[in-house]
Parts: structure tokens; sequence; C-alpha cells
């Protein structure tokens, strides 16, 4: 730059950094604006600007005489307009010694001495808050570096935040982001040195960036498209038309996949319906038609094929039995769970007394239901994945930062197989790659919900890391969870509702509670507002907790007991949601991976009996169903199944060593079952073997065929027990 004499080329301090070949110039921006002796002479459209060539090089010949009073190089081209002050300088060195440049009127430069500075009351607290454009604390001090809101009184901001702001709004947008002022606020920043350049947002100026909003909704959502040429086919003036939804337009259907006879006929998603039920203004508007794989209370039926399963009972008894379990016949592997051989060969093991009452409650049902749902949803997802691997390796004592170290490589990707290597694993657990890939994704589960990143007991919301949010941690944990999903991993299942919510409806549609605050001295404060009984206790209450709600910007004129309220309300929202801002984005972003969180919008009950509720306990029925047995119709494989259905009853009722979980483990690997199912499915081989078998590798358990179920149970139990204690050792 011929004014400064620098290099440097950072547009966000020193302007844009212009050269003239043919002139043999190059200027900073920043440098031309403040620089003392030179004026626009000219239009918009000649020299730099307006500033005219031969102008700017006298400028140059001027400043030369000058000797800058920080750095003492000649060619200090500004000059502090106080009276009497003599200074002059560099714009680079100014911004270095905390000048202040007014980029304003008649663009005045004042020294370190004579520079202007905010005024702050006396009575003011003194403390730190939140910057409310990067989220980091602030410290409340008349600092160069700190400037606060002329216009909020808890409103605080670092500079270089402020400018980055100012430089990307332009000043038609460039306000205050608490309370929006404009007008008051501009003239402040103006005053004590931020930049805002006369033009538009940068958002505005991107070329095409609105382009999607001109794009009609083309595609079938319905849970069963019938179209063969694909759910994205759309024919004008046929049945294979696709209409959107005439509430949100952001959901269509084929006109035949919905029944639909004609364009005029009425069409809401699923969403929209389930809304309008819940309003309770569903029963008064005119009922769509519904495909055969939609329910008119807005939910989405499962199945309709009849389940090949059915419950048998023994003559004279009244009580239910475990289902039969699927058994494929070994000379074509047709499935036929009804067992064609002689009744007295059919599997007729009952249940315990405690497990033979089928009256589930309606909850639990409805839980089952979304988690078949959700597992249909993820195996669709997981079509995405190809078969190029990436190997991950991973030191199970350390499994975060191996976990970040594998997933920021460069060659990862979330659309690849991936494969597990425990680099401190000896046993054929480091080895097997679908057995260990289901541990390593138990043990990143784990250790995500009791990290630093979320907060609370049982249902967690995520909490405020500054050096987690600078490090991104929030985005690669979503990231983490969204490949665990679809990978065939756990799902965390300690999410709360408000947290679900958040990511599914957006934090201006939640309203949290106070079981979602962790922290125990803001529980407490909230509470002391909360229960308090008289309008003096409140504003005693509000007294003692001044600093925090100041700080928090809830402050509020108490005048009756009512405002408690909306107090109590702000707080929560304050503390349980805008806190976390910053964090919530990051991890929003990072359940974009694969698909999960756009789905997770589509489908927020199915996703939710996954993500805020603990898998469900192993049952007898869960294991038998789970388990697909391959056998001839040899009497004594049939026997063997007898075996294996009274052995997991006897698993069940505590009568034996082991758990039903252990059995899974054995076999899987795993010690429950994962969202999307298991792959390959869990199969069952009976064979002339001396003791059982789990191939993780292939989810087969090969099980011995004995002549007594007492030497079958003393099997098990034994190969089980020491299999699982070695591996723990």
């Amino acid at each position: 730059c011929v004014l400064c004499g620098r290099t440097d080329d950072c547009p966000q301090k020193y302007g844009e950094k212009r050269t003239y070949m043919e002139k043999n110039l190059t200027v900073h921006y920043y440098c031309l604006l403040m620089s003392s002796g030179i004026w626009q002479r000219g239009e918009e459209d000649e020299g730099v600007d307006g500033f005219l060539i031969t102008d700017i090089r006298k400028e140059v010949t001027r400043a030369s005489k000058l000797k800058c009073n920080i750095c003492k190089r000649k060619g200090a081209s500004i000059g502090c307009v106080a009276p009497k002050c003599k200074r002059s300088y560099h714009f680079p060195c100014g911004i270095q010694k905390e000048c202040i440049f007014q980029f304003t009127e008649d663009f005045r430069s004042y020294c370190w001495e004579h520079k202007p500075v905010q005024k702050f009351p006396d009575k003011e607290s003194r403390g730190t808050s939140q910057c409310t454009i990067c989220l980091d604390l602030v410290e409340q001090l008349p600092m160069y570096t700190v400037l606060k809101s002329p216009c909020c009184k808890n409103a605080w901001f670092h500079r270089e935040c402020l400018q980055y702001q100012a430089l990307s709004a332009g000043i038609f947008f460039f306000r205050c982001t608490v309370c929006n002022n404009k007008d008051k606020f501009q003239k402040e920043m103006l005053r004590m040195g931020i930049y805002i350049p006369e033009r538009d947002a940068s958002w505005e100026l991107e070329e095409n960036a609105y382009q999607d909003l001109l794009l009609c909704y083309q595609h079938c959502d319905v849970r069963r498209c019938l179209c063969k040429k694909g759910r994205d086919y759309n024919e004008p003036d046929s049945k294979w038309e696709i209409k959107r939804c005439q509430c949100c337009g952001s959901r269509g259907t084929h006109l035949a996949c919905s029944s639909i006879k004609s364009w005029e006929e009425n069409w809401e998603c699923v969403e929209c319906r389930s809304i309008f039920a819940k309003s309770g203004n569903y029963s008064k508007r005119k009922k769509p038609s519904l495909t055969t794989s939609e329910k008119t209370d807005g939910t989405t039926c499962l199945s309709e094929e009849p389940s090949p399963k059915c419950p048998r009972q023994s003559p004279g008894s009244q009580h239910n039995f475990l289902q039969s379990p699927k058994i494929m016949c070994q000379n074509n592997l047709s499935p036929c769970s009804h067992l064609e051989l002689p009744a007295s060969n059919r599997v007729t093991m009952s249940l315990s007394p405690l497990m033979s009452n089928r009256n589930w409650s309606q909850r639990k049902k409805y839980l089952r239901n979304q988690r078949m749902e959700a597992s249909n949803i993820l195996k669709e997802l997981k079509l995405q994945v190809n078969t190029k691997t990436t190997r991950l390796n991973i030191n199970s004592e350390n499994i975060w930062n191996s976990t970040l170290k594998g997933f920021r490589q460069r060659n990862f990707s979330p659309t690849n197989t991936i494969e597990i290597k425990f680099t401190n694993c000896k046993n054929k657990l480091g080895r097997d790659t679908s057995a260990s890939k289901r541990h390593f994704f138990q043990l990143l589960m784990h250790h995500l919900q009791n990290s630093s990143l979320f907060e609370g007991s049982s249902a967690k919301n995520l909490s405020l890391d500054f050096q987690a949010v600078k490090e991104n941690l929030y985005f690669e944990a979503g990231k983490m969870i969204a490949v665990s999903l679809v990978h065939g991993g756990p799902s965390p299942g300690f999410f709360s509702k408000t947290l679900f919510n958040c990511l599914v409806y957006g934090p201006e549609n939640v309203k949290p509670a106070l079981e979602d605050v962790a922290d125990v001295d803001v529980a407490q404060t909230i509470k002391m507002i909360k229960y308090a009984n008289s309008l003096p206790s409140l504003q005693s209450a509000v007294r003692d907790c001044y600093e925090f709600l100041a700080a928090a910007g809830c402050l509020r004129p108490v005048t009756a007991l009512c405002d408690k309220n909306m107090l109590v309300n702000d707080i929560l929202i304050h503390h349980v949601i805008k806190r976390i801002m910053s964090p919530l984005e990051s991890f929003r972003q990072g359940l974009k991976t694969l698909g999960v969180l756009e789905r997770m919008q589509m489908h927020p009950d199915a996703f939710s009996s996954i993500l805020c509720h603990k898998p469900e306990r192993l049952s007898a029925e869960t294991i038998c169903d789970l388990f697909t047995i391959h056998c001839s119709s040899d009497v004594n494989e049939i026997e063997g199944a007898d075996f294996w259905m009274g052995y997991l009853q006897d698993v069940e009722s505590g009568e034996s060593v082991v758990t039903l979980e252990d059995i899974l483990l054995f076999v899987t690997g795993s010690f429950s079952i994962p969202p999307i199912g298991f792959d390959p499915e869990p199969t069952i081989k009976f064979l002339n073997i001396s003791y059982p078998i789990g191939n993780r590798l292939l989810n087969c358990l090969e099980l011995p065929i004995t002549k007594t179920y007492e030497q079958f149970k003393n099997k098990m139990d034994i190969t089980i027990r020491n299999t699982l204690r070695v591996e723990r050792e």
C-alpha cells in the first residue's frame, strides 16, 4: 500500500486492497478514506471510488514528510483531529494502538489519548455476560475491544464481532441483535469506529440465493408409493400428477397413491392431519381419502399383512403362550412359521404367569409400533451406504479422541461401510467386523451420554461448553449419533423432550419446563420466583437474584403477583434454549448427516421413541421373534426348538445364571436390539456339536442337539457365562 507501506491483505481490518497495474498503484481502501489531506473530487467511477490518482500521489508526497508517532517511520497520512494534538500515524498502526476512526461525515480520526469512549453509570454492575453474536463471554468493562449497545442495558459485544456483523449485514440490515434498533445503534457504532458499508447485505447479493423459493415441491411422501417410475415422477393431468398438502405445501402425493379422484379434492399430509386432530378441528374438515397404509387418526399403519405368527393355547388352558418361532424349512428356505408338522411336534411351551399377561398398556404398544416405523425409516436411509470401506482404529480406553480423529480423517465418509479395529483389544472382539462395530457404537453413545456436551440426569439437554463450541464438537456429536443410527449402532435414548422438540420443530416453538434446568442454583432461583405467594415475597426474590436476571436479560417490572409467570418463562427460555443456540445449531447440522434430521422432522413420533426412550427391556417373546430357526423336519431338531423356547422362559423367570441380554450379547455382540435391527438377521441352527457357538459375523446361534432339556440348559449356561466372563476380563 502506497500510504501505509504494508503488504497485508485483510479486508476486515484495512478494507479492500486495490491494485492498478497501469498506474503502478496499490492502496488499502480504509487508508485512503482516513487520510487527512485528500478528498473525493471525482465521480464514483473515476480514480479509486472518486479519489483521483493525481490527488492520491499528492497525498503520498505529503505523508512522506510526516513521521508516525507509533512505528517512527515516514508516511503517516492520518492525523488526530483533537485541537492542539500533533500526532500522526499509519492506519494499521492506529488500529494496533487502539485509535478510533469514524467512517462517517468528515471521516475523523482520534489518537489513543483523545478517542471517544462509552460512558457507563457508576451504579451499573460489573461482571461478565455473553456477546450475543459469538456467544462467548465478554467483560463488562469500558475497553477498546468491548462495546455496549446504546439501546439495550445488558447487550455487550466484542468489537471484532460487531465489525464482522456490519460488513456482512450492510447499512440496511446492521442493527442491535437484541432489540432490533437500527438508527440509535448505528449512530453509536459509527461514533465508536465501526465501518458500516453502504450496500445491501451479503446474503442479498448472492446470485440465485432465493432460487429454491421458486421451486414447487414435487415428491410423493405417502408410506407406499404406487408409481413404478419413482416418488419424484410427475405427469400432469394423470393419476401420477403430484398434489401438495393444502395446509403446509411441503408434502406431496400422487393422486393414485392417495386414492384422490380429481385434482379439486383436498388432501392433507399426515403431519398436518395430526395437528388438526390434536387441536380438535380435524373433525370439522372434510376428510380426504387415505392410502391403504395410512390411518385416519394421523398415524401410519405399520403393516397390513397379518402376522405369520399366532398365539396358541394348549387344550384346557386359557393362558396365552409364546408365539411359535420363525422356522425356515431346509429344503427351500421358505418361511413356515406354522410348522406343517403333527401337533405333538409344535412348540407349545407356555409363558410364566407373570409374562402370560398380554394386556400391554397403550403406551407400550404405541412405543413398540413407533420403534418399528423408525426401524423401517433407518433401513431406507441405509441404502445410501455403499460397499467402499473405511477403517477406524479405535482405542476403547480413549473412545472419544480416537473416534474424533477417525471421523475427521480425510478419507472418512458417512456413506462408506465402517470397519472397526480396536487397537487395545487382543481377543476376537477386536477382529469381528459386525460385533466390534456394534460394541464401538455402544461405547461411543455411553461416552456421549456422560460427556460435558450434555447436562441433566436421565433426560438430557445440550450444555454450554465454550471450548466444545470452538472445537466444533457439537457438530461432531450430532454426526456420530446420525452415523450410529444408520450404521446399526444403538440410539442415544437420553434426549429430553425439550431437546428433541428444539431439533424437530425449532427452538422458537418450544416451551421448556423447570425439569430441563440442570444447574441447581438456577433451578433454586426459578423456584423462589415461581412459588412466591405474595407480591412482597416476589419482589424480594427478584432483588435477591438481580444480577442473575440482569445478565440473562430477563429483568422486567414486577407490579403484580401474576408477573412471576412471565418472568419464570423468560428465565427458562434464556437458560434452556437461548443460552445454547450456538451448540444447538451445530448439533442440528451434525444430525443432518445421511438425512437423519430431515426424517426426524418428517416422522417425529417414530424418532422420539428411540431418541427419548431407552430400548425396550428384552423378553422371552422378543428374543423368540428375533431369531429365525433353520431346520429340517428332523424330530430331534424340532425337539431342540422346544428346548430353546423353554430355555428362554427359564432365563426370563430367573432360573438361569445368564440373562436374556447375555444371550443377545453372546450371539450378536450387542446387549440390546439396535433401532435399525440386525444385519444379517439373527438365525438359529441345530447341529451335532458339543457346545453352543455364537457366530457374531453372521449373527448365527449354533445350538447342540441334546437328548434332554437339562443337558441343553447346562451347556447353554456354562458356555455363555464363561465366554462373556473371558471377554470382560
